[in-house]
Formats: structure tokens, C-alpha cells, sequence
């Protein structure tokens, strides 16, 4: 009888074990800057880095894509960046934060500018910052703008 007592809490255990795994979910967040003001590039930068420590104190998961279009494509311009010590450092220590910039605006800023836009290498080239973060809440991505 005891035998058949731990075969069947052994059982117990290997059939949970994959249910929880199955379970566990990745979390993710888009985080919007449109705009070129450090503070709230800076608070976007907090929130990314709160939610990561968050999350991984949790044991748990998580995706967070910075999308940057407009006048906030400052934050990730590499000539112009008043936060690109943090998107580097962030970068470099988080590898769950990415960093999108619109591809629109960088083109806007060179004819502008007349010259290239030069991006920090952490930042990822998207066709249109806006449609990117639609497709992303589209795929059931929570949305912040700080």
C-alpha cells in the first residue's frame, strides 16, 4: 500500500510540473516616446527598468520594446541622445529591453537635416513607429506612455 502511495504523489508531480510550466506566461509592454523632453525619456527608461527588476524578482518573464517615432526619435539619435548613456547601460544589462526607432521620422530628420541620422546600436529600425506599436497591442502587448 505504501508503494502505491508514492507512485501515485510521484505521478501527481510529473503530471503538475508540465501544467505550470504550460502556465507560465511572458509578459510584455510597449512603452511610447513622441516626444524630445528627457524627462519623459527618462521616465520611460525608469519604467522599462522597474518592470524588468519586477518581473524577475517575480521569477517571471518579461518583453519591453521601447518604441520611439517623432520627435522623440531624439532619445535614440546617437549625435543627439541626452539619455544615450542609459540606452546603452539598459541595453547592455537588460536583454529583454529593445529600442525601435520610426523609420518615417529618421527619414523626415535627414531631408530636414540634410544629412544622416546616425542611431545608438541598440536601436532597431522599424518602417513606422506608430504601426509598430499598434501590431504589438494587436498581439496583446500592454501599452505605456509615460
Amino acid at each position: 500500500m505504501t508503494s502505491y502511495c508514492a507512485i501515485f504523489a510521484l505521478s501527481l508531480t510529473i503530471s503538475v510540473q508540465p501544467l505550470r510550466a504550460a502556465d507560465s506566461k511572458v509578459h510584455h509592454v510597449a512603452i511610447q516616446v513622441s516626444v524630445n523632453d528627457p524627462a519623459v525619456m527618462n521616465l520611460a527608461l525608469n519604467n522599462a527598468a522597474n518592470v524588468a527588476h519586477d518581473y524577475s524578482a517575480k521569477g517571471e518573464e518579461v518583453e519591453i520594446e521601447i518604441v520611439v517615432y517623432g520627435p522623440g526619435l531624439h532619445m535614440l539619435r546617437d549625435d543627439t541622445s541626452p539619455v544615450k548613456a542609459r540606452v546603452k547601460s539598459i541595453g547592455e544589462s537588460m536583454p529583454n529591453v529593445a529600442f525601435s526607432a520610426c523609420g518615417n521620422t529618421q527619414e523626415a530628420m535627414q531631408k530636414a537635416e540634410g544629412k544622416e541620422i546616425p542611431l545608438v546600436s541598440r536601436a532597431k529600425v522599424v518602417p513606422a513607429g506608430v504601426v509598430r506599436l499598434m501590431e504589438l497591442q494587436e498581439r496583446g502587448w500592454s501599452y505605456v506612455r509615460p
